[in-house]
């Protein structure tokens, strides 16, 4: 059994990359192929052996709520057609009962505040952290391969791959102190740093791993960038008690939070579909050339 068994999935954003998509539709179910965002973050979770999904939503995303609850109209309509391919699909939907919890963010007061609205559902475990945005392609899931690693190392845990130098003050970066293997051990994080000043060119992705002092730390926390309580502050003042390693994961990491990270993603799980590749190859390349105007 695996010793990180909650999850906690911030989905409170407004999206607004993705208007006017998103003036109806919570950004996490814009879908990849033929699932949701948000479903490609739960069966990670799941993979990973999690079995407690808390979900820190906002007003307006009830969505999320219905996706994953039983359809019984529909699998009954799907039952009676013998369509049970369809009834198949519908199965990852499925939550066991109580497994998943929808907290409220009542105002966007960043991704550390998010975190602190789980602190009673978490209790006194380590528990993972999921941003939906980060869709990780791999053999195996991202936050199964930190699972493992944690197991041993303990403390918090952020996932990490090495960007550009000139793509450094996009992301939250390490200040690596010494390496093994794929783990980083840091002395902390700089968020978003200059070219020129970054301690590394190791970007923290979407995935944590964090011990239940990080809610405590939280609590007392004052309000950093943007007048918001910024989780990497929290990591940070936990280095010398509680211990801080970055996980270089093995996958492709696509930012769904932006227009041209979804589009590239939906291109590369299409490419790697057996009943898609072939058109869609053929499609782009048909639409290389130029487009001709028609008068």
């Amino acid at each position: 059994m695996t010793h990180i068994r909650k999850a906690v999935f911030p989905v409170a954003g407004m999206g607004t990359r993705f208007l006017p998509a998103t003036k109806s539709i919570p950004k996490e179910m814009l879908t990849l192929i033929d699932r949701p965002l948000i479903q490609y973050a739960v069966d990670e979770a799941r993979e990973a052996g999690i079995e407690e999904f808390i979900f820190v939503s906002a007003a307006g995303k009830g969505a999320l709520e219905d996706y994953f609850d039983t359809a019984a109209a529909l699998e009954t309509r799907l039952e009676a057609l013998g369509k049970t391919d369809a009834l198949a699909a519908l199965a990852p939907t499925r939550m066991p009962e109580g497994a998943l919890t929808i907290l409220r963010q009542a105002q966007p007061l960043g991704l550390g505040h998010a975190v602190r609205q789980a602190k009673n559902l978490i209790g006194d475990e380590a528990f993972a952290v999921i941003l939906p945005d980060d869709v990780i392609k791999g053999e195996r899931g991202a936050l199964a391969q930190m699972v493992d690693a944690h197991r041993d190392v303990g403390g918090h845990m952020v996932a990490t791959m090495d960007v550009s130098r000139a793509d450094t003050s996009k992301y939250g970066v390490l200040d690596v102190e010494n390496e093994t293997g794929r783990l980083a051990h840091a002395r902390g994080l700089v968020e978003k740093p200059r070219a020129d000043l970054a301690p590394s060119t190791k970007a923290v992705i979407g995935r944590y791993i964090l011990d239940s002092a990080i809610l405590d730390r939280l609590d007392t926390l004052r309000p950093g960038a943007g007048g918001e309580l910024q989780l990497t502050d929290a990591i940070n003042a936990d280095v010398a008690s509680v211990g801080v390693t970055g996980f270089r994961f093995e996958g492709q990491r696509f930012d769904c939070g932006s227009v041209q990270g979804y589009v590239q993603a939906t291109a590369a799980f299409a490419m790697d579909r057996a009943d898609l590749c072939d058109d869609y190859q053929a499609f782009m390349n048909d639409h290389r050339r130029p487009l001709r105007l028609v008068a």
